[in-house]
């Protein structure tokens, strides 16, 4: 991780209503670039709707965002735009083009959203398709891929757009178990290659081996946050301790 006064990413005071409840409680985090950040905690914690209030794909109704020091003003468009243009996201159900083949599914993007003519467009998409190990399934269409491979044609897609972060909402959430480890591979290498980003997931163990800093979220607030040796060693007393002992057990019960 490389050392940057300012952080790349700043979340400042993230506040969320949905259907009465209170999802996101005056949440705050910021990213340096190159970071792993990873988000723990139980299910309805506020993890995914944190991210897509980041990504305004859900709007707050407080709080605020800056990338690189420029607050984002999310009711001009263009701003908005320009914005998630620098932002990829990636979902737990893929959001492919059904339509469209996995070399179509990257391509798209950089034809219609930064004016690529079509020749390189194809050459880009070819090379991250590759970069994610899907070289060979350049002309599958989505019915025709795995889980996992769907995954990585949504990886592969974002990042043809460059992003300075990319925002991971439970991105193995959706996979059998024996998928899981080829998506996990692709966000690990993209770790160690220096990209900067926010990670939400079950998987304990991919998460004390990379994640830079650990948040763990609880009704809708970071209640716990620093290294994982901190947080998830078997000495350290935490929730966030208690929270992946009580996963490690659930899946060895399903082994």
């Amino acid at each position: 991780m490389t050392e940057s006064k300012e952080p790349v990413l700043r979340v400042d005071n993230i506040c969320k209503i949905l259907g009465g409840k209170k999802i996101l409680r005056s949440v705050s985090f910021s990213l340096q670039r190159g970071e792993l950040k990873v988000l723990i905690g139980p299910s309805g914690a506020g993890k995914s709707t944190l991210l897509q209030c980041i990504n305004f794909l859900i709007p707050p109704d407080k709080g605020h965002v800056w990338l690189e020091g420029t607050e984002i003003q999310s009711r001009r468009k263009r701003d908005l735009y320009a914005f998630r243009q620098q932002v990829g996201m990636i979902f737990q159900d893929f959001n492919l083009f059904d339509h469209l083949n996995a070399l179509e599914n990257v391509a798209i993007s950089l034809r219609k959203v930064k004016k690529m003519n079509r020749q390189a467009a194809r050459d880009r998409a070819v090379a991250e398709l590759e970069r994610v190990g899907l070289g060979d399934k350049l002309g599958l269409f989505p019915a025709e891929l795995s889980g996992g491979q769907k995954q990585r044609v949504s990886i592969a897609r974002a990042l043809a757009m460059d992003p300075k972060i990319m925002l991971l909402d439970e991105p193995t959430s959706a996979l059998d178990p024996e998928l899981i480890g080829e998506v996990l591979s692709v966000i690990r290498d993209l770790a160690r290659g220096g990209m900067t980003m926010v990670l939400a997931t079950h998987q304990i163990g991919f998460t004390r081996t990379l994640a830079d800093e650990v948040l763990f979220m609880e009704n809708g607030s970071i209640i716990e946050r620093g290294l994982p040796e901190e947080l998830l060693s078997p000495n350290s007393g935490t929730r966030s301790r208690d929270f992946c002992s009580r996963l490690d057990e659930l899946y060895a019960e399903n082994e």
